[in-house]
């Protein structure tokens, strides 16, 4: 029975496991907020200025602010990543779909379900692509 329960819904382990990463890098940037906290705390209690360096930190992990990286070679990276994540959803897409096509495993129907997620994935990163070549809009 439970043999029989994994090879029905084998595929759930990938989101569960994006989950599972999500909520611990989730946690360890709140463990490092808080700690970072506790230390400005440490400097308010003993009637010292904490040094600008510890707010900044504080400050770029709630606002995202990166002072030491130039904008354009990480709009370069960005899009040929994109690429990459269009060539990568559709070959997947292209597989699940020739899965589905031969129901192999007997789960024909759940293959045409995650190639037809994977294949707008791969639609929506190539437009992604397109819009971004023409440059930023302002």
């Amino acid at each position: 029975m439970s043999e029989d329960l994994f090879r029905q819904f084998w595929w759930l382990i990938f989101p569960l496991s994006w989950f599972i990463f999500g909520a611990w890098q989730s946690w360890l940037s709140y463990r490092a907020n808080r700690e970072t906290l506790d230390l400005i705390k440490t400097y308010a209690a003993s009637g010292r200025e904490p040094p600008p360096e510890l707010l900044s930190k504080l400050n770029k992990r709630w606002h995202g602010d990166d002072d030491d990286r130039d904008e354009r070679p990480r709009y370069r990276r960005r899009r040929e990543r994109s690429w990459y994540q269009v060539v990568l959803f559709g070959l997947l897409a292209s597989g699940f779909a020739v899965a589905a096509a031969t129901n192999m495993y007997g789960a024909g129907e759940a293959f045409v379900i995650v190639a037809f997620v994977l294949g707008a994935l791969a639609a929506a990163t190539l437009v992604q692509v397109l819009i971004d070549r023409n440059g930023p809009t302002v």
